[in-house]
């Protein structure tokens, strides 16, 4: 007799917030607003993850005269949402942009790409280095086989159903 090795939902939760980083990793454009500015309305950035599995903090290099980073003081609630490249990870994160201007991350997470956009460098007096202190996130994995199929069923004229709900997993973790 076999048995089938169901996992936890911690470990469910686990797996799929390390394919988050993962996907955030290879592919890390994020759209990010504040809440309760312009509509909440967002915008393309550029997300730097740094630090190590179980410690990792995003941060985004900015211009001080961009909307987002007059609208928030020095710190403000803010909201992010995440596709893969693939669109098999998607997220909705939540939590504080703070500006911090620590140049010891600064010359860690710096490269050619973001000094690019900066004509004074490192040392450019519009640079602002925002981190973002997530609180919560919502990660889902869509399974594109699964919603291939959804759509083919609903295109016939069928109800997709239980089978397409769990080709898809949620969770709410993110620390």
């Amino acid at each position: 007799m076999f048995f089938k090795n169901e996992k936890s939902d911690a470990e469910v939760a686990r797996e799929l917030e390390k394919k988050f980083w993962k996907e955030l990793g290879s592919s890390p454009f994020i759209m990010l607003g504040l809440q309760g500015v312009e509509d909440s309305r967002t915008r393309p950035m550029t997300a730097q993850v740094d630090g190590e599995e179980g410690n990792r903090t995003i941060y985004f290099f900015a211009d001080d005269r961009e909307h987002l980073v007059q609208g928030m003081g020095q710190r403000h609630r803010a909201v992010a949402a995440f596709a893969s490249k693939g669109h098999d990870i998607f997220a909705n994160i939540h939590g504080n942009l703070v500006r911090d201007n620590d140049r010891a991350v600064i010359d860690r997470l710096w490269n050619p790409i973001i000094g690019a956009w900066f004509e004074g460098g490192k040392d450019d007096p519009n640079l602002v280095l925002l981190r973002f202190d997530t609180e919560k996130a919502d990660i889902w994995e869509a399974d594109t086989g699964a919603t291939l199929k959804a759509a083919a069923l609903s295109m016939l004229g069928k109800e997709p159903g239980d089978e397409f709900k769990e080709d898809n997993r949620t969770t709410t973790t993110l620390d």
